[in-house]
């Protein structure tokens, strides 16, 4: 994982990676909900709490050691929900630039406008994530312009 040198030397960086692949296991059973679909954040909220329960209490919970292993996945996904932490807070922005990320490379490879996405990056909160959402908001805007000036020049 990566972070902004000014941001790298005040983060725990493993601690954000695990924090992220703990995210990502909700994700992977309740699905990644993004901003524009039809779901609430309690009810977002609440699918993972309960897929989060049943990974570290059923799951793990089976396995020699596992409540152990378990409880500490649920800590670390209660302090990402919290978003009280700077490495919650970098996890987080780290998921919307992955989201703002996925909408420039779907609209470069099928040339379709997904700008309904764009508003994710005034939702990032570290400055110096901000600043890397900028950067592919520009370069979005580049791609685009470019798109338009060679549809009128071939039209």
């Amino acid at each position: 994982m990566l972070a902004p040198p000014t941001l790298a030397a005040r983060l725990n960086l493993p601690h954000c990676m695990k924090m992220a692949l703990i995210h990502d296991m909700a994700e992977s059973l309740v699905g990644d909900i993004t901003p524009v679909d039809p779901v609430s954040k309690v009810e977002k909220a609440r699918r993972e709490a309960d897929v989060m329960d049943y990974i570290a209490k059923n799951l793990l919970g089976g396995v020699p050691g596992g409540m152990l292993t378990g409880q500490e996945i649920l800590n670390v996904f209660q302090e990402y929900e919290e978003n009280k932490t700077l490495e919650a807070q970098f996890v987080h922005d780290i998921d919307k630039m992955e989201l703002l990320l996925q909408m420039v490379e779907y609209e470069r490879a099928n040339s379709v406008d997904l700008s309904e996405f764009c508003h994710v990056a005034g939702r990032v909160q570290l400055p110096e994530v901000k600043e890397w959402a900028a950067t592919v908001l520009q370069e979005r805007e580049a791609f685009w312009k470019k798109k338009t000036e060679e549809k009128e020049a071939n039209a």
